[in-house]
């Protein structure tokens, strides 16, 4: 059995996101499979004023849901607006890029499987 494990957002290291692609992004790992997760790791993302993450596409689902700012979620052959309560299933392999549009950070939880 799994240990119960608490913490805070604001003990968490924020870390910048290496990925090509990416322009004005952190990601915090809230939860991940060191702390015992047996399926799903939490990871909070701030993208910064005309920042983004990559398009790009996982051969693994993510569930977001939108915190704070204004987002536009682009998808093949449409882009959609974000707002804060928003919430989003992206499918395994299907290409998607999350990007800021407004002036303050735009701020998302994103759970995805735990990984190997």
């Amino acid at each position: 059995m799994a240990k119960l494990y608490r913490s805070s957002v604001s003990k968490t290291p924020v870390e910048p996101v290496s990925m090509d692609g990416a322009d004005g992004v952190t990601v915090q790992w809230l939860l991940r499979k060191e702390h015992g997760v047996p399926n799903f790791e939490m990871r909070r993302f701030t993208v910064q004023k005309a920042g983004h993450t990559p398009y790009h596409k996982h051969e693994f689902e993510h569930e977001v849901y939108v915190m704070s700012g204004e987002g536009v979620l682009k998808e093949e052959g449409r882009e959609s607006e974000l707002h804060p309560e928003d919430v989003i299933y992206v499918p395994a392999g299907e290409m998607h890029q999350f990007r800021n549009a407004g002036d303050a950070p735009f701020v998302f939880m994103c759970l995805i499987p735990k990984s190997k």
